[in-house]
C-alpha cells in the first residue's frame, strides 16, 4: 500500500491494523447509545442518496441533482440541477484524499467535481458519449490529480487516471454485465465493487477485476466498504453485513431491513437501510440504534458528527 498517512481514507477508515481490532462480526441486542440520533431540518424533499465528509464539512447529494452542505447554521443547498444544470439525479459521491474536491455521479451520465473551498464546479458528464445511469463513484489521490472510478448501471466500470479529463476515460465490464451498485477503493488503484448478480469483485490495478465472492449469498448487495485486500464489508438484503477476513466471508444478520450502505473505520462504524434502520458497530458486534427516522436510509458517513441520509430529504445526525 502506498503511503497515504494524511489521506481522508486513512483518517476516516483507519489502517488495516486498526480494522483487525473489529474481531468476529456478530449482532448484539438493541441498547441505549451514549449519544442519540436526531433529525435535522433538510432544505430538500428529494431523496438523498449519498453523503461524504470533506475539509468543508459534510455534503450530501440526491434527487434532481441537489448538493447540500452542512454548515454551522444547518444544512443549505449549494447546487441544484446537477453538474450540467438539467436536473439529473445524483446517486453516488466520494471525496479526494485531501478532502478538497467532492465528486458525484448520477442519471444520464452525470459526473461532476465540486471544489468545497472555492465553490467551483467542473462538469465531466457523458464521458465517451455515455449517457447511462451511474450508480456510484470512488476517487483516489488529491484534488486535480484524482483517479476516478464510476460504477455503471449497464455493468461497466468507467475509469480515468487523469482527473476525468476528456480523452482519458476507458471502461471494462468486470463480470456478467449486471448493474454495478457500489464501488470503494482503499488505495490509488486497489478496491472493490458489488453488482446486481450478488458478486463482489476486486482490482489491484484499477482496470482489471477478479471475483472474490460471495458464494450462495442469496441476498442482493447494495453497499461496500473497502479498507484493504483482506478487510472488506458488504451490506445487502435480509439485514446482511458480510465481512471478508482474507480467507472467508462471514455474515452478520441484523434482521429484515435491506442495508444500503456500510462504513467501518478502526473497529467502529455504521450500516443503514430500510425503515430508518441504523446499526452501530463496536466490540466486534452490530447493535441496533434508536433513530427518529422512519424513511429508508440510503447512506451514512462516520465523521466528527456522523450523518445518515435518505428518502424524502431525511437527514439524521448523531
Amino acid at each position: 500500500m502506498s503511503d497515504r498517512t494524511h489521506s481522508r481514507r486513512t483518517v476516516l477508515k483507519g489502517t488495516a491494523a486498526a480494522l483487525a481490532l473489529g474481531g468476529v462480526s456478530g449482532v448484539a441486542a438493541a441498547a441505549e447509545s451514549e449519544s442519540e440520533w436526531t433529525a435535522v431540518k433538510s432544505p430538500t424533499g428529494n431523496t438523498l442518496h449519498d453523503v461524504e465528509d470533506t475539509t468543508g464539512g459534510a455534503y450530501a447529494v440526491g434527487g434532481g441533482g441537489v448538493v447540500l452542505e452542512r454548515t454551522a447554521k444547518g444544512w443549505r443547498k449549494v447546487l441544484d440541477g446537477g453538474p450540467s444544470g438539467n436536473g439529473n439525479s445524483l446517486y453516488g459521491s466520494d471525496v479526494t484524499d485531501d478532502g478538497k474536491h467532492l465528486w458525484f455521479v448520477g442519471s444520464s451520465g452525470a459526473i461532476g467535481e465540486y471544489d468545497v473551498e472555492t465553490g467551483s464546479l467542473n462538469n465531466y458528464s457523458a464521458p465517451m458519449d455515455v449517457t447511462n445511469n451511474f450508480n456510484d463513484v470512488a476517487v483516489t489521490g488529491e484534488a486535480d490529480e484524482a483517479n476516478v472510478y464510476v460504477a455503471g448501471d449497464s455493468g461497466k466500470m468507467y475509469f480515468s487516471f487523469e482527473n476525468g479529463e476528456a480523452g482519458s476515460w476507458d471502461y471494462v465490464t468486470p463480470a456478467s454485465g449486471s448493474n454495478i451498485n457500489a464501488v470503494d477503493f482503499y488505495d490509488e488503484r486497489e478496491g472493490h465493487i458489488v453488482d446486481g448478480n450478488q458478486t463482489v469483485l476486486y482490482t489491484e490495478d484499477g482496470s482489471s477485476w477478479d471475483r472474490l465472492g460471495i458464494a450462495n449469498a442469496n441476498y442482493n448487495f447494495y453497499g461496500v466498504d473497502s479498507d484493504g485486500a483482506d478487510h472488506v464489508r458488504v451490506s445487502g438484503g435480509g439485514g446482511s453485513v458480510y465481512r471478508w477476513n482474507g480467507s472467508e466471508w462471514i455474515r452478520a444478520d441484523t434482521g429484515d431491513a435491506g442495508l444500503r450502505d456500510v462504513e467501518v473505520a478502526g473497529g467502529s462504524g455504521y450500516t443503514v437501510g430500510g425503515g430508518g434502520a441504523v446499526f452501530g458497530f463496536s466490540d466486534g458486534r452490530w447493535q441496533q440504534e434508536a433513530t427518529p427516522a422512519g424513511d429508508n436510509l440510503k447512506a451514512v458517513v462516520e465523521a466528527d458528527v456522523p450523518v445518515a441520509v435518505g428518502a424524502g430529504g431525511t437527514i439524521i445526525e448523531r
